[in-house]
């Protein structure tokens, strides 16, 4: 499946200016039909995939108790 630049900016959700610019730089793959870029959608399939992989292992992360320190003395 095929997205414009402004379907692929509200797709990835970032400014349509990101999308030309990563365009330009040849980061994302694009088709010009005469008239307008067309991206293909399924290049970014493993791009989300990472993100949501890094999204849960943050969310463990911050869940994670903290440790009380042995080395700590009641100083009382």
């Amino acid at each position: 499946m095929y997205l414009t630049i402004k379907e692929t900016a509200e797709f990835l959700s970032v400014p349509e200016s990101q999308i030309k610019m990563l365009i330009q730089q040849k980061r994302i793959r694009a088709l010009f039909d005469g008239k307008e870029y067309l991206i293909n959608k399924e290049q970014f399939a493993t791009h989300l995939e990472q993100v949501e992989k890094y999204k849960k292992l943050y969310e463990e992360w911050l869940s994670e108790p903290i440790p009380e320190d042995i080395d700590v003395k009641d100083e009382d």
